[in-house]
């Protein structure tokens, strides 16, 4: 696995995936991982493979059904950010001590933990290759290093084209730049009236920008000529924390530091959901996520609950309290095509379906 290191600057490479598989280590009793595994091999894998096991559609009753399948408990500070890869079963965290790990989701095997000490780390994802991410520093960079340098203050957005290999990322100093990954400098600067959330569309071909209480569509091949389309979120001006398309195409969400979260008509911009949790702190990061198909929508809260909307009805269908004692949302995520979903707070936690609670597959295989 190759890791790029993105902030005030730039991209890291270190060699590590081919080291990977010697150094795994799961923190599960040989019981719990064989219930995981299990559940798992019904839930997660390719498409046909699913399809041969069982097909279920995420519905309530899953939803409600799903409690915590294995939990990772070895980290010495808060998980800042998780990616799922989009065509593999691996998961990459960041932490605040100063750590990225690699898993492996089916077996629920950590593969490889990397210490950025020096410089931090806070946000990580997955480039389109599942051995390469690339991560925010904290603290500056290595000039002995390539990097994109660009910001000047902390990298609080990243988003990757699944396209093409290009990405955005927002900071505080109030600008959004796109790369090129095979390019050490910015290909483009936007200039915004505030803290920034970014993200691309699932095609690549639109990008979102949201601060000051707005959503600002972007044509990913003409920007410099501006938005093409503003959406408002109806008045609500605190802090953009993290806007998300759905998988296809045709919502979006955003959430706010006062503990808002709001489902906009990617098309028309209207407003359609808002659901409300409580309000984070200035230093943390209120984040949600669409499930596959876009039915539901699950978020954090500032309290560290954890709770499920239909996005249909626009009712609260689910809700989780903290199991630590960590207070702050938690950062959480869908696993592409599953029925999983992971949490980070001051460990790790993925979330399956209790089959035992779910009727409709009892006796079904």
């Amino acid at each position: 696995m190759q890791c790029k290191h993105c902030v005030g600057a730039g991209v890291r490479f270190l060699p590590i995936f081919e080291r990977a598989q010697s150094q795994s280590y799961s923190p599960q009793s040989s019981s719990t991982k064989a219930k995981f595994s299990k559940t798992m091999g019904v839930f997660v894998g390719t498409q046909t493979e699913r399809e041969e096991k069982v097909s279920l559609e995420l519905s309530e009753e899953i939803l409600q059904s799903m409690e915590v399948g294995m939990a990772f408990k070895d980290y010495n500070g808060r998980i800042s950010s998780l990616d799922f890869h989009r065509a593999s079963s691996y998961l990459v965290t960041a932490s605040d001590d100063e750590s990225i790990r690699l898993y492996e989701v089916t077996s629920g095997t950590c593969l490889k933990t990397i210490n950025s000490k020096k410089y931090g780390v806070d946000l990580v994802c997955f480039t389109s290759h599942p051995t390469t991410v690339i991560y925010s520093s904290k603290n500056g960079w290595d000039e002995s290093l390539r990097y994109f340098k660009g910001h000047h203050d902390r990298v609080v957005s990243l988003s990757l084209c699944s396209r093409k290999d290009c990405f955005i990322s927002g900071s505080l100093d109030r600008t959004v730049l796109l790369w090129d990954q095979r390019a050490e400098k910015c290909q483009g600067l936007l200039r915004v009236k505030g803290r920034p959330a970014i993200s691309y569309d699932d095609q690549g071909l639109v990008f979102a920008v949201a601060f000051g209480g707005f959503v600002r569509m972007f044509d990913a091949r003409k920007y410099e000529k501006g938005p093409f389309e503003i959406f408002s979120v109806g008045g609500d001006t605190s802090d953009a924390n993290v806007v998300k398309f759905s998988n296809d195409g045709s919502l979006i969400l955003l959430t706010t530091a006062d503990g808002h979260i709001h489902v906009l008509d990617s098309f028309r911009g209207t407003l359609l959901s808002t659901y409300n949790v409580t309000p984070v702190s200035c230093n943390s990061t209120l984040e949600a996520s669409f499930s596959p198909e876009g039915m539901f929508v699950i978020s954090g809260s500032g309290d560290g609950s954890i709770y499920a909307w239909s996005v249909r009805s626009g009712k609260e269908v689910a809700s989780w309290r903290s199991a630590t004692s960590d207070t702050g949302p938690p950062v959480i995520k869908w696993a592409p095509g599953s029925l999983m979903f992971a949490t980070g707070s001051s460990e790790l936690s993925f979330w399956i379906p209790d089959l035992s609670k779910l009727g409709s597959y009892v006796g079904r295989k």
